[in-house]
């Protein structure tokens, strides 16, 4: 699936970040807990060099816990890097990052000198309501759609840390293509530059691969079909989005699926592991490979 979603506000953000990165001592992503890979920026790991890194699991409540153990200790085990798995209902858990911060940065003396920490995250993975739970008082604007935050804010935080705030944004190019798939149904992209049918079918078959009883229980079956098609015209009987002659509303049914992901009604799904993406980037390289 080729997604071309760039507004020119990401552009500039995109120039902004590659200029004030290598003026930070702390970086701090918010990244979607449900899809940390796919929600990573590649920018951080291009740019952070030594610069030690606080990546926030986000959304921790709609993730298999499992599965976010397994993120939080790969994310662990690289150098300078510290993961967290919140979600918005712990305000408590997240204001610790504000002791966690200075820990990272121990050779910065707050008392005569301030932390400078950037805080990035792509669209709707909850960044602006972190900054808001951070600094204790409403200064980002939050929203469901993406793309909400439009320019930089330096915010003062407590323990003498100061916080450069920046707009979401995705990269020019989203692979393997898994990514763009899960970003999709994770609500990161605008629904109107993705395919419904195209990321629903994407999200069945990928639940009928890894959480099949989340949706016998959704759709009170017993059992699932085989395929993905065979889903989509279950789901259509099951909620009354049938055509004349018989034939699935697949917009309909692709609206059902994706938003009974998205609103929690499958349980806690993550949509990938570290192995599956380890996975993914070696097929992905192969490929290159094989195409020089």
């Amino acid at each position: 699936m080729a997604i071309n979603w760039y507004p020119g506000h990401m552009h500039k953000a995109k120039k902004e970040i590659r200029d004030v990165i290598p003026k930070m001592d702390l970086i701090i992503e918010v990244l979607d807990a449900r899809l940390p890979f796919s929600s990573e920026n590649p920018m951080v790991a291009s740019l952070r060099r030594d610069t030690p890194c606080i990546k926030i699991l986000n959304k921790s409540d709609l993730a298999d816990p499992q599965v976010t153990e397994q993120w939080v200790e790969h994310i662990n085990r690289t150098s300078g890097m510290k993961a967290i798995a919140v979600n918005l209902k712990q305000p408590e858990k997240i204001r610790s990052i504000l002791t966690m911060a200075p820990a990272m940065v121990p050779q910065r003396n707050l008392d005569i000198s301030q932390l400078k920490a950037i805080i990035l995250g792509i669209p709707n993975v909850g960044k602006s309501t972190t900054i808001n739970i951070l600094a204790n008082r409403t200064i980002a604007k939050t929203g469901n759609e993406p793309a909400v935050t439009k320019q930089q804010q330096r915010i003062k935080l407590a323990n003498n840390i100061i916080l450069l705030d920046t707009p979401g944004f995705l990269w020019p190019k989203l692979e393997p293509e898994a990514c763009g798939y899960r970003l999709a149904v994770s609500g990161a992209i605008k629904n109107t530059v993705i395919e419904f049918a195209d990321v629903a079918m994407y999200l069945a078959e990928f639940m009928m691969a890894h959480y099949p009883q989340a949706l016998c229980q959704r759709y009170q079956q017993p059992t699932l079909p085989e395929t993905g098609i065979e889903l989509f015209d279950l789901v259509a009987r099951r909620r009354g989005c049938m055509r004349r002659g018989g034939i699935a509303d697949s917009h309909k049914v692709a609206q059902i699926l994706i938003n009974d992901f998205r609103e929690g009604h499958f349980g806690r799904i993550s949509l990938e592991t570290p192995a599956m993406v380890e996975s993914e980037q070696a097929t992905l390289l192969a490929a290159k490979e094989a195409a020089r």
